[in-house]
């Protein structure tokens, strides 16, 4: 008997002397997992190279070795000099205000950055003119310096050189800013950067108490330099309410790479759809391929190969081609980076040197290759079963049932693996599950609607017409293409549709109901002496609005049922909740638009122990439960409150929402400032700036923020994201055009016998091209309706359940999915088949 070892060496040599005539019939094969690996690897790739970047040049980012942060309060005489033990300490100060030009025509809402000598510790500050950074903010001429985004020029139409007033102080705009090094871990801001010093900041009477204001401490070690876990442990020993926030270089952006992180993820398993896509074209090519080489395995069984050799012959071209086609997708991957660097550079520090990473390049080669194997063993299976004889007389192998047990296990045991890379690969293990069941489901459901494709065609009544009753026919007949033309397009088709039904459905809230139903302003860093005086000119000015306020604070939560919050394992949705200040408030009655919905509220005039009421969803995030206590750092102080109730927060009416309310008699004279919505639906454009200007000349060191402002920056940011999405989801539709093009060239032989047969019995090319236009419409509107149905119900889930957001079906997208689905279906479809009804009848007749 010959050995295993032998047989393979056999087939290695029969495999590689048929590869000598070239890779035809493979390259539909190569371009599905050419496609799917590249969009892996290439985000994957562009990932790792952003997070590298923020952890290799973390000082930059940082502008220090570690960062300690405190709001609404500065660091003690003590505080500061037990930072000061470990290095040189710059101080930065960061808030919103409003800037406007000294004639009062014109204001705008500007993040105010104060620094002091020192800084930046690391990297550089660039500026035009390009001068030290001492001098562009030194006071002149009674006027504090400053330097600004170039945004706020065009915003103020301004110019260098022209005066502001800021708070109560005139600031001089002496250059705009090029390079920022420490921009991204200060966080994402709504407005223009304005930059100045801390003298002038503190001149201009914004930073009173309870302003919400953010002092940075920022440290370069001295030698020898301690570690991030030392400077922790010895914070928290010797200031243990201190309430600071400390961030060391190695996490200096971390919001930023939790992002990036999840935003790749959820690309990864997008091109993973197109890979798995990609797959059904695999098998499609390599069940084509065997097809056309029945000759070959049938002489080849017929002298004597075992049909063991006859798979391995077959599954080693396979393999080596895949092999190409990874290689081509790594190419892809490996020159993605550079490429994105080069737009990123402006904002992270990113190399646009060629580098490879090859954790993620490994990654996307591991995935390819599984479902090459997952998709490539069912037709080799039915290689191996098919005898000699039965070779030479049948069209393929679309007769030929299941292959045996073990090709089916292989199977079973390649998607199992493939499966179980995509979720312990991602972070999100749940949605990963999630999604990689609902493609499963996809691949059932398709294939149930082929099959109810097929039964109402054969159930349909007789057709007049010959041409249309021949595509009717053409649906339900064995070996029809319904099963592959409605799998090629229909996971594509659905993951457009629904990508599409989110974009459109987040554009729509954001341009159309929610600023219905968000408030015109938001007014913030009212002090306790300005609040009448802020009421009564609003209420002046807008009689018809709805002004609400509430008490404002911001505080850390610092334990969950005493236990340091460091030490809490969260989800990952619930993960903001802890991270850096909240805004905290505390009422008598359940504030607007909440409800509660487990525990009670405090009774007017509670006196007792603190109580707080806690947003439901949030909460449970956080496993919390009635009778549960969080400790938060207020002003330097803790505070341990028991959780009362929760309550429903409608996040998305934008209105005055927070995580925790507490009993009036938790802040029992605290300092603390107010937040005020005015809500006028009527205000006219020209109302609301004349609202805007009063309140800013009046009262200079409140804060005014035009929500509809905010939500044109959202939107852009929305519509960036959306690119990114829209280009994912073209890779999935392209992964769908070319299975439809390998499932109609898997089909084109038998094509080729029908349409001899019939142009032979009389039918003309006019008639075969209607009746295959006929049944392409039929199969592509089929899928599309399905596509409206699954993509829907994705769109729903992810929009009501994820999201929280209200979600609508948009008719121009069912439109644009049918539109799509005809001519990508008809398009192939008929370019395949001219070229099959241009056979000459001899040959063809002669093979039957």
């Amino acid at each position: 008997m010959t050995s295993f070892g032998t047989r393979l060496s056999i087939a290695f040599r029969i495999a590689l002397r048929e590869l000598r005539g070239g890779l035809s019939g493979f390259y539909i094969f190569l371009a599905c997992i050419a496609l799917g690996t590249g969009a892996i690897a290439a985000v994957n790739s562009v990932s790792t190279a952003i997070t590298n970047a923020i952890s290799s040049e973390g000082r930059t980012l940082l502008a220090g070795d570690v960062r300690f942060e405190l709001d609404n309060r500065e660091a003690t005489s003590d505080e500061l000099a037990f930072l000061e033990g470990f290095g040189t300490v710059s101080v930065t100060t960061n808030l919103r205000s409003m800037a406007r030009v000294p004639d009062g025509s014109d204001q705008s809402l500007v993040e105010i950055k104060a620094v002091d000598e020192a800084y930046p510790l690391y990297g550089r500050l660039v500026a035009e003119p390009d001068q030290p950074l001492s001098e562009l903010l030194a006071a002149n001429e009674g006027a504090y310096g400053a330097v600004v985004a170039p945004l706020l020029l065009e915003r103020m139409n301004i110019k260098v050189g022209d005066d502001l007033l800021v708070g109560n102080t005139r600031f001089r705009i002496n250059g705009t800013i090029v390079t920022e090094p420490d921009a991204i871990s200060d966080g994402f801001g709504f407005a223009p950067r304005f930059l100045t010093s801390r003298e002038g900041l503190f001149a201009s009477g914004l930073v009173a108490t309870g302003s919400l204001v953010e002092h940075a401490y920022k440290i370069r070690y001295a030698d020898p330099a301690p570690t991030a876990q030392a400077i922790r442990d010895r914070a928290q020993a010797e200031y243990p309410t201190a309430g600071w926030s400390i961030r060391s270089s190695d996490r200096a952006a971390p919001a930023l790479t939790e992002n990036v992180e999840r935003f790749s993820q959820f690309l990864t398993l997008v091109g993973l759809t197109a890979l798995v896509v990609g797959g059904v074209g695999v098998a499609n090519a390599v069940r084509a391929f065997l097809d056309s080489k029945r000759t070959v395995i049938a002489t080849l069984k017929c002298v004597g190969a075992p049909a063991s050799v006859v798979v391995m012959v077959y599954l080693i071209q396979i393999t080596l081609v895949a092999s190409v086609g990874i290689l081509a997708g790594l190419v892809l991957g490996a020159i993605a980076p550079p490429i994105v660097a080069n737009y990123l550079s402006g904002i992270l520090p990113i190399s646009a040197e060629a580098t490879l990473y090859p954790r993620a390049l490994l990654l996307a080669a591991l995935f390819g290759m599984l479902v090459t194997f997952a998709f490539a063993i069912l037709p080799l299976g039915h290689a191996r079963k098919v005898p000699a004889t039965a070779l030479f007389r049948e069209q393929g192998f679309e007769a030929s049932g299941l292959p045996s047990w073990p090709y089916l296990l292989a199977m079973a045991l390649a998607l199992g693996a493939l499966a179980a890379l995509a979720i312990f690969t991602s972070e999100q293990q749940r949605i990963a599950t999630i999604f990689l069941a609902a493609m499963a489901a996809g691949f059932v459901l398709l294939r149930v609607v082929a099959m109810g494709i097929a039964w109402l065609a054969k159930r349909s009544p007789r057709i007049n017409s010959a041409a249309l009753r021949l595509a009717v026919g053409n649906i339900h007949r064995p070996g029809a293409l319904t099963p592959a033309v409605t799998l090629s397009l229909g996971l594509g088709l659905s993951l457009l549709v629904a990508l599409a039904l989110i974009d459109g459905n987040l554009r729509r809230e954001l341009t159309g109901n929610l600023p219905e139903r968000a408030p015109n302003f938001f007014f913030v860093d009212i002090q306790s002496g300005e609040i009448d005086g802020f009421r009564n000119l609003v209420e002046g000015m807008a009689p018809e609005g709805k002004l609400i306020e509430v008490p404002m604070l911001r505080g850390r939560i610092v334990e969950l049922n005493g236990t340091d919050v460091a030490k809490v394992e969260v989800p990952p949705e619930g993960r903001w909740v802890l991270r850096g200040d909240r805004g905290l408030t505390y009422a008598r009655n359940v504030p607007e638009n909440s409800t509660v919905t487990e525990g009670e509220w405090w009774a007017d005039g509670y006196e007792g122990e603190p109580l707080v009421s806690f947003a439901e969803q949030e909460g449970r995030e956080l496993g919390l439960k009635i009778g549960d206590t969080i400790t938060i750092n207020v002003l330097g102080r803790n505070i341990t409150a028991k959780i009362a109730n929760f309550r429903t927060v409608e996040w998305e009416s934008l209105s005055m929402n927070f995580v925790m309310v507490f009993s009036p008699n938790t802040f029992a004279g605290a300092p603390h400032a107010w937040l005020a919505t005015l809500i006028d639906q009527d205000a006219t454009a020209a109302e609301e700036a004349s609202i805007l200007r009063s309140v800013t000349q009046r009262f200079p060191t409140i804060t005014t923020v035009r929500v509809k402002d905010a939500l044109d920056v959202v939107d852009r940011l929305v519509g960036q994201l959306a690119t990114a999405i829209r280009a994912a989801a073209a890779i999935a539709l392209i992964a769908s055009v070319l299975v439809l093009s390998g499932a109609l060239a898997a089909g084109n032989r038998a094509r080729t016998h029908d349409a001899v047969i019939l142009k032979t019995l009389g039918a003309t090319r006019a008639m075969l091209i209607r009746a295959f236009t006929y049944e392409y419409m039929l199969l592509g509107a089929a899928t599309a309706i399905f596509a409206l149905i699954a993509g829907g119900g994705i769109a729903w889930f992810v929009l009501s359940q994820i999201m929280k957001l209200p979600s609508n079906f948009l008719p121009d997208v069912a439109a644009m999915t049918l539109v799509i689905a005809l001519v990508v279906t008809i398009g192939i479809g008929l370019a395949g088949t001219w070229r099959i009804l241009g056979q000459k009848a001899a040959p063809v007749l002669r093979e039957l």
